[in-house]
C-alpha cells in the first residue's frame, strides 16, 4: 500500500508540472502569434501599401496587369503570414515537447533510483519489526543506494546468526543444567548411605565412625563445588562475580590449599614454595583457581603424580602468548599432572564455556573449570598456559607479584 501511495504522488506531481509547463507554453505561443503580427505590420506595411498605390494606379490608367499584380500581392501576403505562424508555433511545440520528455525522464529517475529504494526499506524494516528475518532485501546496482541496501541486509544476518546464538545458548544452558543436577545426585547418595550407616550404628569402631564422617565431608565439598559451577552458570552477566583487587600472600594460602585438598591426591613440590606477594590478587579466586586445576589433573590423570614447581621470573622471560598486566616481576605456578594429555585439535577451543575435549570420557563435568580459570585469571590481571608434554600435561598459572625475598 505504501509503495502504491508513492507512486501515485509521484504521477500526481507529474501531472501538476505537466499542467504548469503547458500553460508557461501556451503563454508563450500566444505571446509569439502577437509578436508575429506586430512584426509584419511594422516591417512590411509600408512595403504593402507601396504595391497596392501601384496596383491602384494601375486600375485608373485601365492597363490589364492591374490583377495580376493584385493577385501576385495578396499571395505574397498570405503566404508571408503562413509561413511566420507556422514556423513560430513549430519551434514552440518542439520546446515544449522537449521540456515534458525531461521532465517526465527526471521524475522517472527520481522514483526508481531514490524514492522507490527507501519505499522498500521502509517496508523491509516493517517486515523485520514483525519478526519476518527470513525474507531477503534485493540488491539493485542501478540506485545510488546500493551500498546501504547491502548493509541493511547483512544486518538482518547478523540478528539471524545472533538469534541463532541466543537459541543454542538457551539450549547449552538446559543441557548444562540437567549435567550439573545430574552429577549432584552421586555425592547426595553417598552421604545419605554413609548418614545412615552411621545413624544405624552399623560399625562401633571409632576409626570406621571418623572414615565415614571424613567421607561425608568431601562429599559435600563435592556438593558444595557443583553449587558454585551452577552459581556461574546462572550468571549471564559474568562482570557480575566480584574480584578484589589486593595483595596476597601466596605460599601460606597455598600450603593451606594443599593441606585441605591434598590428601588423597599424590602430590609432590618441587622444592620449596617460593615466598612472593601476588598484586592485584583475590584470595578466595586465587584459590578458586588452583583448586580447579588440581581436580581437573586428579579427575583425568588419575593415580598419577601432581607436581607442582613455583618460581618468580622476569616479565620479559614470559612466553610470546602469555601476557600479565603491569608487572616487572611475575610468579608462575606450574601444575603438572602425568596423563594423556589434552588432543591438539581441542586446545583452541579448551578456554570456552560448556566446551568439554574428547578425552574427557565418562568423567562428569559441564565444562566450566578452565572457562573459569581463564576468566578469573583474567580479571586478576593474570594468564594461564596449557601445555602438552609427552609425559603429561601442564598448566601454568602467572600472576603479577613482587618478590618477598
Amino acid at each position: 500500500m505504501k509503495r502504491h501511495s508513492v507512486r501515485n504522488n509521484i504521477i500526481k506531481m507529474l501531472i501538476v508540472f505537466m499542467c504548469a509547463i503547458t500553460i508557461v507554453f501556451g503563454w508563450l505561443f500566444y505571446r509569439e502569434k502577437q509578436d508575429e503580427t506586430r512584426r509584419i505590420k511594422d516591417d512590411e506595411y509600408g512595403q504593402y501599401i507601396v504595391e497596392l498605390n501601384e496596383v491602384k494606379q494601375l486600375y485608373d490608367s485601365g492597363s490589364t496587369d492591374a490583377d495580376e499584380k493584385l493577385d501576385a500581392v495578396m499571395n505574397e501576403l498570405r503566404e508571408q503570414k503562413l509561413d511566420t505562424g507556422k514556423s513560430g508555433l513549430r519551434n514552440i511545440l518542439i520546446m515544449y515537447i522537449v521540456v515534458l520528455c525531461v521532465v517526465i525522464v527526471l521524475f522517472l529517475y527520481i522514483y526508481v533510483c531514490v524514492l522507490r529504494p527507501f519505499d522498500e526499506l521502509e517496508d523491509y524494516a516493517s517486515h523485520l519489526a514483525a519478526g519476518d528475518m527470513d525474507t531477503e532485501l534485493k540488491y539493485r546496482r542501478v540506485n545510488m543506494f546500493g551500498s546501504f541496501t547491502w548493509a541493511f541486509d547483512h544486518m538482518r544476518t547478523e540478528i539471524v546468526h545472533a538469534r541463532r546464538r541466543e537459541q543454542e545458548a538457551i539450549e547449552n544452558n538446559k543441557t548444562v543444567i540437567a549435567t550439573l543436577s545430574h552429577d549432584i545426585k552421586t555425592p547426595i547418595a553417598s552421604i545419605r548411605g554413609y548418614a545412615e550407616a552411621l545413624v544405624m550404628n552399623m560399625d562401633a569402631t571409632q576409626e570406621r565412625r571418623e572414615r565415614y564422617a571424613s567421607v561425608i565431608m568431601k562429599k559435600c565439598d563435592e556438593v558444595t563445588s557443583i553449587t558454585n559451577d551452577m552459581f556461574i552458570h546462572s550468571l549471564h552477566d559474568l562482570d557480575r562475580l566480584v574480584v578484589k583487587s589486593d595483595e596476597v600472600e601466596i605460599k601460606p594460602l597455598l600450603e593451606q590449599i594443599l593441606s585441605d585438598i591434598g590428601l588423597g591426591m599424590n602430590i609432590v613440590v618441587d622444592g620449596d614454595i617460593t615466598e612472593a606477594v601476588l598484586e592485584h590478587s583475590d584470595s578466595g579466586r586465587v584459590v578458586q583457581v588452583i583448586e580447579n586445576i588440581l581436580s581437573n589433573a586428579s579427575k583425568y590423570a588419575r593415580d598419577t603424580e601432581i607436581s607442582i614447581v613455583t618460581e618468580c621470573i622476569s616479565s620479559e622471560k614470559l612466553p610470546r602468548n602469555v601476557h600479565v598486566s603491569g608487572a616487572d616481576m611475575v610468579y608462575r605456578l606450574s601444575i603438572k599432572d602425568h596423563g594423556t594429555g589434552i588432543p591438539d585439535k581441542d586446545m583452541p577451543f579448551i578456554y570456552e564455556k560448556f566446551y568439554r575435549g574428547e578425552n574427557s570420557g565418562d568423567e562428569p563435568g559441564a565444562g566450566l573449570g578452565l572457562f573459569i580459570v581463564h576468566y578469573l585469571m583474567d580479571r586478576m590481571g593474570g594468564d594461564v598456559e596449557l601445555v602438552n608434554h609427552a609425559d603429561g600435561l601442564e598448566a601454568v598459572l602467572y600472576f603479577a607479584a613482587r618478590k618477598v625475598c
